[in-house]
This record gives C-alpha cells, structure tokens and sequence, in this order.
C-alpha cells in the first residue's frame, strides 16, 4: 500500500497536518472501520483512518485529502444500515467517535452544544439531569451518535408523535468540501436568514459537509407512559389496527410492531420470558397526562380491537411493559445471531401499512425468505428483516430479490424507498425509481455546489 505515489502523498499531508496518533494505517484496525451494519452492502479497506479530537483537526484532515485528491468517507458509531459510511477505494475514512463532549445544556433556550462523536443515549441522560428531553430516539440509541443521527436523519421509536432529528437540529459547524470551517443555523426560537442549510445538511450522509458540533433542541423531560399491548394473528391485523388508530384521531407517542420471530430472537438471546400467544404485537404508548392520558389510553386499546385484535389491554406491569420496548430496542441484534440479516426501511403512508404488510408476507413467500417484521407502524415507517443462513448463495440471492421486490412495492404504494436509515449504496437504485430525473439533476447540482472536488462520501446517497 505504501508504495502506491498516492497513498503515500495522503500519508505525508496527514502526517504533517495532524498529531501522529490520530492516522491510524494498520490492516486490522483499518478493517473494523471499513463498513457499517449494511448487510452486502459493497466496501474495501481505506487506505487510513483519522481519529480527530477537535474540528480543525477534522478541518487539516479534509484539507490533506483535497491536496491530493483523496476521497473523505465520514463515519459515527457504524451502526448504519444501508453503507452510507462504507469505505470506497483508496479512501481516508474519518472516524469522528474522539470528538464525544457535550459542549453545553442551556436549560433557559432549551438547547444543547455537542460534539458528533456524543453516543444519543448519552445526550438524554445529560440533558435529563436538567430536567429536559432530546425526543429522537432510534432503536440503536444506545449505540449510535448525534453525528451519524444527523447524517440520516434518524427517527425512532417517538418519531410518531415528536418527529425526527431534522425537527430538533437548530445549528451545525461543517467542515464544507472545499475545506472551509463554518457555522450554520442559529440559536434562536425562530430565524429564517437566508437558505436553511441547516436542514439541507440533515440527511445528506457526510456527502455536502463533515458534521463537527451539533446544536439540538430540547423539550421539557415528560411524565411516565402509559403502555398498550395488543396481540394479533397476522401481521396484515396489526396494519388494519395502525390504520384504526389513525382514523381515531390518535397521536400516540409511540406505535410499534414486533412479530414472534423478533420476539422469539431476543428471547434465545437474551431469556427475556417474552413468549407471546400471538403472531404479532402492536406496542402503543400515550404520554399525555392525567385523565385525559387515562382515556387516550383506553381509545389506543378500542383501536386495536377494532383492527382486529386477538387480546388488548392496558399494560398494569410497567416492568413488563418496558421488557416488551427493550425487546424492540434488541430486535436486531438478536436476529443477526440467526444469520445474515438484510435490512429494510421503506415507509407507506398509514392507509397503506396493512396493503404494505401483505405485500411484504408474499414476496418472502414467494422468494422462500424467512422475514422477520418490526415496524415504527405509528407513521408508517416499516422495517421487514430478511434473515439468510450463513453461507448460503441460493439464499442470498433470493433475499436481494425479494428486498428489491418490497422497494418497488413501497414505491408502487406511494411510499420511500428509505423513512429514517438514509440511501447510502443499498438504497441508490430505489432512489433513482423513486425521483424524477428533473429531481435528481437538482441534486447533483447541491453536490456539485457544495463538493466541487466530489470527494465527499462519493457514490453514496444520490
């Protein structure tokens, strides 16, 4: 590697512009940053890893691999799920996981300062010690950081009722691909300057700037949740219950769906005693206080049994309850111990989540695929896991099938190809049946703008 003229040009810059532990260029660590959770997803060793501290480190890293014309491919925790943070060929992957500080929690602004690198559940427990709340919550939160959130606009279990972290990002500093440190957004309640870059950097997956601090909004910390259980015989039920929630006029904080296969997973794993006589569990949770929550709650449970449901009730066990949204939370992990996991992220308007459902049984019917469904059903949001034994190429191919049948499906509903996981590799084809070609020329051109060198994530995202 080092003989290459290019690699070694990198490395001399690298080196000159940055502390010497930071580049890191052995072999085996260079393979544990090499890719995300994205099963398949295509990737090769960089050629280096910077681990920076501070954001004119990242600042001198990016600036190293403009004056040589190296690519720069930004990477959080690695918990993504679709390559967005994979590294491509002769690449300088920047590992942003040193820079972990929360900077400042100001309780009067209801905002708080952090660096990427700050892990999400981190950020919650900081931010509650003032008595405040960072709502988005993917299932990886305790995993997973601010910066790789912001990268693909994560949603998570709240989604439903708080929206996702584009609602809550106010500000960002961004390394821009022409190596400039600047600042974006505000610190105000209300602001429209100019053009919202800020939200323009939410969801882009490193490819218009290098995420280096963040700048969140908070909410108050809420009171606890009610829990409401609903067991189903298919999966096709729990959608027409989704639907009934909705045309109930309901806004729960939380809807979820987790079939026996997921259940059946985390409880090998994890002995949680979560067996459930039923084929399928709708979780809902309603924060609102008081009576008013008592009788939301009570409407969550008619809703499901309207849908269909074989058993609902209001959840008395808070330990139970909770047992149920960890096994959620661990749903993922527990499947991958089954085998390779393929992992979706189409989302459907409410209306169509149970049409989206059925579709989703036959096509793995049909391609002889174990699928496993979890779901932020609330809003639509579905995520079907397509479970391959190790090993097996019939079965893999079946499966990469089966997961372009449920894109064009989605698509056909009048859903995304991806709700909150981004397009990084797996999801470019999807994208690009997804938008117009006017569409795609008008993103190209923001890439073109912002990145003029393309040396930002190239071939991710669009």
């Amino acid at each position: 590697m080092l003989a290459d003229p290019r690699t070694r040009a990198v490395l001399d810059e690298l080196t000159a512009r940055l502390p010497a532990d930071r580049l890191v260029t052995d072999p085996d660590v260079l393979a544990s940053y090499a890719h995300d959770e994205a099963e398949w997803a295509p990737w090769t060793l960089p050629v280096a890893v910077v681990r920076p501290h501070s954001a004119e480190e990242v600042q001198a890293a990016v600036r190293a691999c403009l004056a040589t014309g190296t690519p720069v491919v930004p990477r959080g925790a690695g918990t993504g799920l679709s390559g967005g943070a994979n590294a491509v060929a002769g690449c300088v992957v920047l590992a942003l996981e040193r820079m972990a500080a929360v900077l400042e929690i100001d309780p009067l602004e209801r905002l708080a300062v952090v660096q990427p690198g700050v892990v999400n559940d981190d950020l919650r427990a900081a931010v509650a010690e003032h008595g405040l709340w960072y709502p988005p919550d993917p299932a990886s939160s305790p995993w997973s950081t601010i910066g790789g959130n912001v990268a693909t606009n994560a949603g998570g279990v709240c989604c439903v009722k708080y929206g996702v972290t584009r609602d809550y990002v106010l500000g960002l500093q961004v390394v821009t691909g022409t190596g400039e440190l600047v600042r974006l957004g505000r610190r105000t309640a209300k602001g429209v300057a100019g053009y919202d870059l800020t939200s323009l950097m939410v969801g882009s997956e490193g490819t218009l700037g290098i995420v280096t601090e963040v700048t969140v909004r908070l909410r108050p910390l809420r009171g606890p949740e009610r829990t409401v259980a609903g067991y189903f015989d298919s999966v096709v039920d729990a959608g027409r219950a989704v639907t009934a929630v909705a045309e109930a006029g309901l806004t729960p904080s939380a809807l979820e769906l987790v079939d026996r296969h997921c259940l059946a997973a985390v409880d090998a794993w994890k002995n949680m005693g979560l067996a459930a006589d039923a084929a399928v569990v709708l979780l809902g949770r309603v924060d609102t206080p008081g009576a008013a929550g008592d009788a939301e709650a009570a409407a969550l449970q008619s809703a499901f049994e309207a849908g269909g449901a074989s058993w609902a009730a209001v959840s008395s066990d808070p330990v139970e309850a909770d047992a149920l949204f960890a096994a959620r939370r661990l749903a993922y992990p527990a499947l991958e111990r089954l085998g390779p996991v393929l992992t979706e992220d189409v989302c459907v308007p409410k209306a169509a989540v149970p049409a989206m459902l059925a579709r989703i049984e036959e096509i793995g019917a049909r391609h002889e695929t174990l699928i496993a469904n979890i779901a932020h059903a609330g809003d639509g949001n579905l995520h079907p896991l397509l479970i391959t034994p190790a090993g097996d190429a019939a079965a893999r191919t079946r499966a990469q099938a089966a997961f372009e049948e449920i894109v064009a499906a989605a698509l056909e509903l009048g859903g995304t190809v991806t709700g909150e996981h981004g397009v990084g590799l797996l999801k470019r084809p999807g994208l690009h049946a997804e938008l117009s070609p006017a569409v795609q020329a008008m993103q190209a051109a923001l890439k073109a703008a912002l990145d003029p060198h393309g040396l930002l994530n190239p071939g991710k995202a669009i």
